[in-house]
Order: C-alpha cells, then sequence, then structure tokens
C-alpha cells in the first residue's frame, strides 16, 4: 500500500525526469571531455537512444535500475503489482528497441545507473572504444 496519498504521489512522479538526468549528463559531460561528439535523444531512432554516434551508428541507453528493472527478478516481488507491470512493460519495449536498432545496423549500449555513479571512467573508456573502433 502506497503512503502517499494520490496528490502527493502524483507531485512526487511528475518530477521525474524521463530524459536529461543526473546520471545521463554526468556521463555526456565525461564523454565529451574526452573528445566525444554525440547527438541526445535522437527521435528518428526506436526508443529515442539518449546518446547517439551517428558516423559510427553506435547508440547508447542510459537505463535507470528502478525504471528499467536492474536484476528485476530479485526484487519485483516486493512491488504492488501496478509497478510489476510498468517495469515489466518498460523492460519488454527496451528490448524491442534494441533489436530493432540491432537489425538496422546499430551497435547498442546499455549503461546502468548505478554503474555511470560507481565506475564512470570505465563506461567512457568502453564506450570510446566502441566508437572509435566502429
Amino acid at each position: 500500500m502506497d503512503r502517499l496519498t494520490p496528490k502527493q504521489r502524483s507531485r512526487l512522479m511528475s518530477r521525474v525526469r524521463s530524459k536529461d538526468t543526473d546520471i545521463e549528463r554526468a556521463l555526456r559531460s565525461a564523454l565529451h571531455r574526452s573528445g566525444l561528439r554525440f547527438r541526445k535523444h535522437v527521435s528518428g531512432l526506436p526508443g529515442r537512444p539518449d546518446i547517439v554516434f551517428p558516423k559510427a551508428r553506435v547508440a547508447v541507453y542510459v537505463d535507470g535500475d528502478f525504471w528499467h528493472g536492474y536484476r528485476f527478478k530479485t526484487w519485483k516481488d516486493k512491488l504492488p503489482l501496478y509497478w510489476q507491470e510498468k517495469i515489466e512493460k518498460n523492460r519488454k519495449r527496451d528490448a524491442r528497441n534494441r533489436r530493432r536498432l540491432r537489425s538496422m545496423g546499430w551497435t547498442v549500449l546499455r549503461v546502468w545507473g548505478h554503474s555511470i555513479e560507481k565506475n564512470l571512467d570505465s563506461i567512457v573508456a568502453a564506450i570510446s572504444y566502441e566508437v572509435r573502433c566502429q
């Protein structure tokens, strides 16, 4: 059961960003400092990837641990049915978008929010490798 009133929950959820999150901005800033140039939220690609390197055909999704279900099976049962269904739907949509991009010849990278917070330099190095090797 939710501890917040519907009005409080609505206000809280309205503040959750879908793009330009703190973790996304941190990654973009680090990529830019490393000399990589990219486009953001390209609407012509499936799922509007967060970071896109068009010439190298590399798309990067920056996924929040909760919304995209990092290790979802281990904590799924602790959520109300509404959230279980919502996150499961997000995961299915993510998988569908990755398949569509790969079938179009793109390399798709998925970066989890907790990884950016802990291993930013190694993530930048991995993305840089993919972009420069394509």
